[in-house]
């Protein structure tokens, strides 16, 4: 290196590194003056250039940055630059385009970054943005009209008994309206003639997380799980409907369930000895952790003695009513069933 050309490449890193303090202050403008200076003096060290196309970024001068980073790469090509810098450029001409919301641009020059060198913090970029076009995607793809079309196409193929068809058309519906819950509640049917039970059950839940309102959600539900022979648990979702049903329009439907589902249990139940009840019961994790609970085993004791004192502690607190309700439907407290 001759005399001239060391003393440029000193002169441009003083230049840089007043840059870099200028940057940190957020003097964005006369930070990208120091830098270019820099650059002019010396033009092989492409970090330079990389902290230009760092300033028009955080400017919001997205275009700009792209293209000062895509001439360090080229630079850095023809300079045998060190890998890890060009990677960084690349890196930064995928932020670029992710803030303008290009993402198949940004995901290719994430890749093309870890290409070059593998950082966490790219292949951080690279994820976050995959889910970002994904989910860009997505919602691009609802539409409430087509998904109303595609779960009466769904209805048509469950009436006729092709109820594969069925679930295809009732996933359609879903993608192109997340938000309503017959859809879910559709496909879970379908599911259960088809005997997928575990993913029929999912819809059902689906249904219910997606309107807590929807009795119908609460029906399917009892339903999946009447077929899965999980009749407490049937009989705890269709109790359940019956309190969401407050206008009566499921009335039918619901009374039908619960006497198949109380007819079932005590048949699956009819001579068992309290030993075996209560074997049965603790197979359950929930019914475990009740009776693990020592507040609530106070509650049963006295109970004993008292047995009215568990009617005042089920009106008074909304926690012990429901796990009552559980070890009554398990078996384990003995009392009648019945809808509200």
């Amino acid at each position: 290196m001759s005399d001239d050309d060391a003393q440029a490449q000193q002169q441009a890193q003083q230049l840089r590194q007043e840059g870099n303090a200028l940057y940190k202050e957020r003097k964005f403008e006369q930070a990208r003056e120091a830098f270019e200076k820099a650059w002019q003096l010396y033009p092989k060290d492409i970090a330079v250039l990389n902290n230009i196309g760092a300033v028009y970024f955080e400017e919001g001068n997205y275009d700009k940055a792209i293209e000062t980073c895509e001439k360090a790469v080229e630079q850095g090509r023809q300079l045998r630059a060190d890998y890890k810098l060009v990677a960084k450029a690349l890196g930064r001409i995928g932020s670029a385009y992710i803030r303008k919301e290009d993402y198949d641009n940004g995901i290719k020059y994430f890749n093309k970054s870890l290409t070059e060198h593998r950082t966490p913090d790219i292949l951080a970029k690279l994820k976050d943005a995959e889910r970002q076009q994904a989910e860009k995607a997505r919602l691009a793809y609802i539409d409430p009209a087509k998904a109303e079309a595609a779960r009466e196409q769904g209805n048509v193929a469950f009436k006729a008994g092709d109820f594969a068809k069925s679930v295809e058309h009732y996933g359609e519906a879903i993608k192109r309206n997340p938000s309503d819950p017959k859809g879910y509640s559709n496909r879970a049917a379908a599911l259960t003639k088809l005997m997928a039970l575990p993913e029929a059950l999912k819809d059902a839940d689906k249904a219910i997380e997606v309107d807590p309102t929807f009795v119908k959600g609460y029906i399917r539900r009892a339903g999946v799980l009447y077929a899965m022979k999980e009749f407490d648990k049937a009989l705890a979702a269709i109790q359940l409907a019956d309190e969401k049903d407050t206008t009566g329009a499921n009335a039918k439907e619901i009374s039908q369930h619960l006497t198949k589902i109380v007819s079932a249990l005590a048949e699956s139940r009819s001579g068992e000895t309290d030993e075996q009840t209560y074997a049965r019961a603790m197979r359950d994790p929930e019914v475990q952790a009740i009776m693990a609970d020592p507040i609530f085993q106070s509650i049963l004791s006295q109970a004993q003695q008292d047995p009215k004192s568990l009617q005042q502690h089920m009106a008074s607190n909304e926690g012990i009513r429901k796990k009552v309700e559980v070890l009554v439907r398990a078996g384990i407290i003995k009392t009648g069933y019945g809808p509200r």
